[in-house]
């Protein structure tokens, strides 16, 4: 009989709802419960796409017996990290902070008030390599809430206590200058691996936003190391096993420092991120493979991602069955030999060994191999890898698919809608930019609420229940930033600013200029979490920063620019010190310290010729955040078109900075030269 989790929304959530635990979603019944019936709250976090979440699911969660335990002696809540940040993000800080690192599933128990006491991760179902089995973690528990209460309450109020004297140090509300970001280049110079690209060792997750950084910094400075580190990077990702070589599009991380073996699962967020970086690389050096990539990997979301309802869908597992009925991680990706024969003949097979790296032993498991692109000084037929590919996916496709959580993550959706914008924008494919509008007006339609207020995720069109984060709010208001930019429609530029108010009214500490990741509103946890670290997506307070900077720089808002600059304080104090995990807020900085420029194209109209040619150099521009803004002379579409006029008759181009602007120029390789010196 399903548990209550069966009215969910989260895809998460919903491969819960037949276990035999009688799981709650994270809601103020569940500690209403465990305050009746004075049980301890298990609370385990996990998401879709999370394999070692669906190990534990199927040995423990799904075990007649262990459940029988879970639903005697606790209230059990179930939650999607990817809908509840703010949940995730402080049970996880008390995590690292008790044992030294963290992960999912995470696995916490609570008291009904919510405050942590015992914390792990994984626990298997009978001890193994260390490792308690599930059961004795909760026979222990048990006994410890029955038996030392006061051991258990004093344990909790400690780590509340101890959480509460956690402050970030935020470095003043001063932004970093020119010092500060040669430091931080120098930095990442240190945990550059030269050999192989990307920084630090295994495993080795692709630096999107510190790539941004790289490129942003090179093309301030002209600095050419920071080119290389890019370029290099992005070459050895591409042609190793993370990136796709049939299908396009990017795996999680690596396991190894080679980009050779991928956890394979698929993120709408790190697609959407490196389809950008790509089509950012290209528009600095003009690289076929940045070129290739980029819209390979727009395509991938588009073809795989998009929903009905023309959002992005979350994310693709890792895990699929092999054929045999087994669930195995990569099945779907991976290739033997034989299988390369049965696909294509003895000829193309030994071909396609050769030109994606597949080998006899194998790089993954029981001898199947990751398809890579190795550097070979051999040259091979372009139409022939053309049709041996066409007929590897073609096979490939009859296999069973890996899963998709369908749900839609305001703020992933951001990215993706400027990663798409500025792809079709570049490449001249307006089926990318209408991919883009679409999901942007899904997230006015569902995602808002008749103050500009976001909803977090969605299903299916229907909107969950859980409030926007700061990362919702600053990632979509930079998305809607860059569809204006390359639609020419000022409505988006419009709802960029309704939700930056939220920002400025509800996140931002009037005080320190310091950013919070959940509204003054939000639901009260044990924390009000906080964190301006660039991981796996922009933390909230660099998106915000950056969408608030660009906002700015359409509009001359004064409090918009002054918030930007305060918040990038904390990009002074942690970019010499950790570049790595501030990629983002560097880049920001990038922008800040090169104004950022302001674009104004004027035209008769956005069909014209000449006008488009000034619109598209003007997005070509590799100026470091500029913004753009296109239409017809005296439209009131966009702030920064005001008194520009055309120049006897012509369209033209009025490029500003700081206050001061060059004279306007109707030849677009003047336009180019202004916006990349």
């Amino acid at each position: 009989m399903p548990n209550r989790l069966a009215h969910e929304t989260s895809p998460y959530l919903l491969q819960h709802a037949d276990n035999p635990v009688d799981w709650w979603p994270w809601s103020e019944e569940a500690f209403e419960e465990a305050r009746r019936s004075d049980r301890p709250v298990l609370l385990s976090v996990g998401y879709s796409s999370c394999h070692w979440c669906h190990v534990m699911a199927h040995e423990s969660f799904e075990d007649e017996a262990t459940a029988d335990f879970l639903n005697t002696h606790f209230v059990n809540v179930k939650v999607d990290r990817e809908e509840r940040p703010d949940v995730d993000a402080v049970y996880m800080e008390a995590v690292q902070a008790a044992t030294g690192q963290g992960g999912w599933p995470m696995t916490v128990f609570l008291t009904p008030e919510a405050e942590p006491f015992y914390f792990g991760t994984y626990f298997p179902p009978a001890p193994r390599h260390g490792m308690p089995s599930f059961r004795q973690v909760l026979e222990g528990v048990r006994s410890a809430w029955t038996d030392r209460r006061d051991e258990v309450a004093e344990v909790a109020g400690k780590i509340v206590r101890d959480l509460a004297g956690r402050e970030i140090s935020y470095g003043g509300t001063e932004a970093p200058g020119e010092q500060e970001l040669a430091q931080a280049l120098l930095g990442l110079t240190r945990e550059y691996d030269p050999q192989r690209g990307g920084f630090g060792g295994a495993p080795k997750f692709p630096a999107s936003m510190v790539i941004e950084f790289l490129l942003r910094h090179h093309a301030r400075t002209g600095a050419e190391g920071a080119l290389q580190m890019a370029q290099d990077t992005c070459e050895r990702m591409a042609r190793g096993g993370i990136y796709d070589q049939l299908g396009g599009g990017f795996a999680r991380y690596s396991v190894d420092r080679d980009w050779v073996v991928p956890h394979f699962e698929k993120m709408l967020y790190d697609n959407a991120l490196l389809c950008r970086v790509y089509a950012h690389l290209w528009r600095a050096t003009g690289s076929d493979l940045a070129r290739r990539v980029a819209l390979e990997t727009a395509d991938f979301m588009v073809r795989e991602l998009r929903t009905e309802q023309g959002g992005f869908a979350s994310a693709l597992d890792a895990d699929s069955d092999d054929g045999t009925g087994r669930h195995v991680e990569g099945a779907y990706y991976v290739w033997t030999p034989e299988q390369l024969r049965e696909a294509l003949g003895d000829d193309d097979a030994e071909l396609a060994a050769r030109y994606f790296g597949v080998t006899q032993e194998g790089t993954f498991e029981e001898g199947a191999s990751v398809l890579q692109l190795p550097q070979r000084d051999e040259v091979f037929d372009a139409e022939r890898v053309a049709s041996v590919r066409a007929r590897l996916l073609e096979r490939r496709a009859a296999r069973p698919a890996p899963g998709r959580d369908d749900k839609v993550v305001a703020a992933w959706n951001g990215l993706a809608i400027a990663a798409l914008a500025e792809t079709g924008a570049y490449f001249e494919r307006p089926d990318l930019v209408e991919a883009a509008v679409g999901a942007a007006d899904l997230l006015v339609r569902v995602h808002f609420d008749d103050q500009a207020r976001l909803t977090r995720t969605s299903k299916d069109g229907k909107a969950g229940a859980n409030a926007g984060v700061l990362e919702d709010y600053g990632d979509v208001a930079e998305g809607f930033l860059a569809l204006a930019s390359v639609t020419g429609e000022g409505v988006w530029l419009d709802f960029a600013g309704f939700l930056l108010d939220h920002v400025l009214a509800r996140f931002v500490d009037e005080e320190s200029g310091a950013l919070f990741d959940t509204a003054a509103d939000a639901e009260r946890l044990i924390r009000r979490p906080q964190d301006p670290t660039d991981n796996a997506v922009p933390s909230g307070w660099s998106a915000a920063a950056g969408a608030l900077l660009g906002y700015a720089a359409h509009t001359g808002s004064e409090p918009h620019r002054r918030a930007a600059e305060r918040a990038l304080g904390v990009v002074k104090a942690l970019g010499p010190r950790v570049p790595r995990f501030i990629g983002w807020g560097l880049a920001v900085a990038e922008a800040l310290l090169d104004g950022p420029r302001e674009v104004a194209v004027v035209g008769p109209s956005l069909s014209d010729e000449a006008t488009k040619t000034l619109h598209r150099t003007a997005l070509l521009g590799t100026a470091p955040g500029a913004v753009v803004a296109v239409g017809a002379a005296e439209s009131d579409e966009f702030p920064l078109l005001a008194d520009r006029p055309l120049q006897q008759g012509a369209p033209a181009a009025y490029v500003c900075r700081n206050f001061t602007c060059d004279a306007p120029t109707t030849d677009p390789e003047r336009l180019r030269e202004a916006l990349s010196s």
